[in-house]
């Protein structure tokens, strides 16, 4: 793969054994410009990964110590991308600074057609962007719904609505009154280590509302990062003339740059994807700053099956759970089922997950991805035993081809049973996001029907996260008390994917420990500006317009029309 804005440094040399072949290189960007380094991150393919994990990572960590030269670089090389130093992270900030005054001055159709144009480089590129997403460890059919899901975020109805937001003009008693969203100034970027480069295109939307940012491309997976922020974003920026500065990408580690971001005083806003405890710490942190903290943390989604649900379609939308190993925020990661079609829900869940299959990324029909770090699933599945749940499938390790084995880079997907709403939540894996490919399925206790809608309903408002929630059921009385009475999480479905991304509808965000104290469904669009009026008058007198109102509903009141107060004396001292 070629890059068009890489740049090959003087020492990457043309590989001997493949002629003609060099490794694309990303240099940090920032205020426009390319900026050199000594250190820099490689990828190797993950299927290099899965065949011989000593031989790749081997050489990729001579690669990065600078003990083997760059032509020595073999075909699962994917192309590296440079370690930015502290100097080159506050450059970023700076540039940011200074950018932003300038571009939220631009008018907000010509910041529009940014989204426009990604839409679109998207389009064009989407196999490239797919065949790095693959190479960085996403199965085939989770990148190309990666990119699916991208082009709803920047399609035409979301962008629409969400500007909508940003501008509304009316016309009021000789004013002209206006209200907006105001870009709140330099956004710092953290997308997570899982899905970053999808992340990192989320994350850059504060850009529409007129803010510059700065983003941190993960050391763990960088290159597809910066493959979209170089390929897909940047080209569009320079087509519509935004200054240098307003979008500024590097790779480094973590601490490190929150910190700077924390303490520097140009930064306005942190949008942090990633874990709880960090993520709430940050919060604080913001908080205390005068920073504005953006959240995208855990998830713990709920999934109510009731008694006349669509079984066969609800555990198809269940089995999602398991979709790249459970380590994506938005799958299904508990589900609440009628006793009365509990055993059916089981029956269908097992045979549903028993055609989930690891495989290597390019493979089309495999949908598990590797678990580098499995000891705590089999704790969480531990857990669950010791305190009466039940096994329904899975719980082994695999090897690449689906067989069975102790030393298996897959978990097999795992369905508990576990029998009683009341204390269900003292198992950890159904109090707590996992990330594994683990579904606890509860039935409560036999009850009345409005009984247990009433219990269910209430399980779901109470649970500390809140990113989605969704209902099986045909009955309109249930589905109404479901949409009018859960208030918790950012997005509800009703018979529908749980993870399928849709027009209009916020893809991410949610409440409590998913969002913090401010979570709600996340547009970073909006979500990055702060609400504003404006009212622009003419031939209007000061004194009529603080008292005048009163006078007139006086005049409505008295039946002789006379003002008996002082506000007639005040309106007409200020006429004088």
């Amino acid at each position: 793969m070629e890059s068009s804005t890489g740049i090959w440094p003087d020492h990457v040399r043309v590989n001997p054994s493949h002629p003609g072949r060099i490794i694309p290189t990303y240099p940090s960007y920032v205020g426009g410009r390319d900026l050199p380094s000594d250190a820099y991150v490689y990828t190797v393919t993950t299927s290099s990964i899965l065949d011989d994990v000593f031989e790749s990572l081997t050489l990729k960590r001579k690669l990065e110590r600078g003990s083997v030269d760059v032509s020595e670089a073999a075909d699962f090389v994917v192309g590296r991308c440079a370690v930015a130093d502290g100097a080159t992270v506050e450059a970023a900030t700076a540039a940011a600074a200074a950018a932003a005054p300038q571009w939220a001055r631009m008018p907000l159709r010509t910041r529009m057609r940014l989204g426009a144009g990604i839409r679109e480089r998207l389009r064009l590129r989407h196999a490239e962007f797919v065949k790095l997403l693959i190479a960085e460890g996403t199965p085939r059919a989770l990148a190309e719904w990666q990119v699916a899901g991208l082009l709803e975020i920047f399609s035409e109805e979301t962008l629409g609505w969400c500007a909508d937001q940003l501008w509304q003009e009316i016309d009021h008693s000789g004013r002209r009154m206006v209200l907006r969203r105001v870009a709140d100034g330099v956004v710092a970027v953290n997308p997570p280590q899982n899905a970053p480069a999808s992340s990192a295109l989320f994350g850059i939307t504060p850009l529409l509302a007129g803010n510059a940012v700065v983003l941190r491309a993960p050391r763990s997976a960088p290159f597809g990062v910066m493959f979209a922020m170089r390929e897909l974003v940047v080209p569009v920026l320079e087509e519509i003339g935004a200054p240098p500065g307003t979008l500024n990408v590097f790779c480094a580690r973590p601490g490190p740059v929150l910190k700077g971001w924390l303490d520097s005083p140009r930064i306005n806003d942190i949008f942090y994807t990633g874990g709880v405890t960090r993520g709430l710490d940050l919060e604080r942190e913001c908080v205390a700053r005068g920073k504005k903290p953006i959240l995208e943390l855990a998830g713990n989604d709920c999934v109510l099956v009731w008694r006349d649900a669509d079984i066969e379609a609800a555990a198809e939308a269940l089995s999602e759970c398991f979709f790249g190993s459970g380590q994506i925020c938005m799958v299904p990661n508990q589900v609440l089922v009628h006793p009365a079609v509990a055993d059916e829900l089981l029956e269908r869940l097992r045979l549903t997950a028993s055609l989930i299959r690891p495989g290597l990324p390019e493979d089309p029909g495999a949908l598990l991805s590797p678990v580098l770090r499995s000891e705590r699933f089999f704790e969480y599945v531990r857990d669950a035993l010791d305190k009466g749940a039940t096994v329904v499938h899975g719980a082994r390790r695999l090897e690449t081809d689906g067989s069975p084995s102790d030393t298996g880079l897959f978990l097999e997907p795992t369905v508990l049973r576990v029998d009683g709403l009341e204390h269900c939540r003292d198992i950890e894996a159904v109090r707590e996001e996992t990330f594994f490919p683990l579904l606890p399925v509860v039935v409560p206790e036999p009850a009345s029907d409005a009984e247990l809608l009433d219990a269910m309903l209430g399980y779901v408002n109470e649970n500390p996260y809140g990113l989605r929630n969704s209902l099986w059921a045909k009955d309109k009385a249930v589905i109404d008390s479901f949409v009018s009475e859960v208030s918790n999480g950012g997005l509800l479905k009703v018979n529908d994917s749980h993870i399928g991304f849709l027009p209009y509808l916020p893809t991410h965000g949610g409440t409590g420990r998913t969002g913090g104290a401010f979570g709600q469904a996340n547009y970073p669009m909006l979500s990055c500006t702060h609400l504003q009026g404006v009212s622009i008058a003419e031939g209007i007198r000061p004194r009529e317009a603080v008292f005048g109102a009163y006078a007139e509903l006086l005049k409505g009141d008295s039946p002789s029309g006379d003002d008996t107060t002082g506000t007639a004396d005040a309106v007409s001292a200020a006429n004088t």
